[in-house]
């Protein structure tokens, strides 16, 4: 129980932003709280941070389940985090935080052990960086649409079964959104090119079509056209949220997917 006690204060600095967003958003605006929650969110990521670390890097490099689960939150909430400075983003604690205290506990609870071989790899841990950044852009995008679709749904005052005090203007939100996803989608391009590049030194082979990669490239695909329809025909609103939420869950099945069957399953 003692060794689940840094897990609970992480944890609890998450969760201790997100329950006062929502008892005081109501009673006034949450910007009155923000640098509190600034500095609590940054705690949490602080120890967050090192909790991964020791967990990450036991024995090699223990990249199982819960443990790319929790860096992944950890990466969102540190996108939160620093986008929040410039952006008046309070209302995306509801979706973001909540996840992320969750995992991080699951992290401690249910630890699978899945030792990467190849850790010692230059290419390959380039190759795992800009995977786990990219995936964690899009977790951000993800969230930050279902806030949209939550906020345009209050907005044309339609039943909801999230309630939030408060939203940002759905215009810069928008825009935020498509700025995520150009990022994203340069990084999950530069995942498919590395991985192209790893494989290629290490198995004499351009590209293995498993499960994984079919899924990436679909995924990409997706976002790809999204992007496009964006510039081309001004894809927005409603649009917008269905590709961001089809290419995010088409991504999620590609890695996460994989690895719940390849590990929990399956047992390897």
């Amino acid at each position: 129980m003692l060794d689940l006690l840094p897990n609970l204060l992480v944890a609890g600095f998450y969760a201790a932003v997100a329950f006062d967003f929502w008892r005081n958003g109501k009673a006034k605006s949450s910007a009155d709280h923000a640098p509190w929650h600034h500095v609590a969110i940054a705690i949490g990521l602080l120890l967050h941070g090192v909790l991964l670390s020791k967990s990450l890097f036991a024995g090699g490099f223990n990249l199982g389940l819960t443990n790319a689960l929790s860096a992944i939150f950890w990466l969102t909430v540190l996108i939160y985090w620093i986008a929040d400075f410039k952006r008046e983003l309070h209302s995306l604690q509801a979706f973001v935080l909540p996840p992320a205290a969750v995992f991080v506990i699951l992290q401690k609870l249910f630890p699978e052990t899945h030792m990467l071989p190849y850790a010692d790899q230059p290419a390959f841990m380039w190759h795992l960086v800009i995977a786990m950044l990219a995936y964690s852009l899009f977790t951000f995008a993800a969230l930050h649409a279902l806030l949209m679709a939550v906020a345009e749904r209050h907005l044309h005052r339609k039943p909801t079964l999230i309630r939030l005090p408060e939203f940002p203007p759905l215009i810069p939100m928008e825009k935020l959104l498509f700025r995520i996803i150009t990022l994203g989608f340069a990084l999950l391009t530069l995942t498919l090119v590395s991985g192209i590049v790893f494989s290629e030194q290490l198995f004499h082979q351009a590209l293995k079509l498993n499960h994984k990669n079919v899924f990436t490239i679909i995924s990409w695909l997706v976002f790809a056209a999204l992007l496009i329809g964006r510039r081309q025909y001004g894809w927005r609103g409603k649009t917008a949220i269905r590709w961001t939420l089809s290419g995010f869950g088409i991504l999620l099945l590609a890695y996460i997917g994989s690895k719940f069957v390849l590990e929990v399953v399956l047992g390897r």
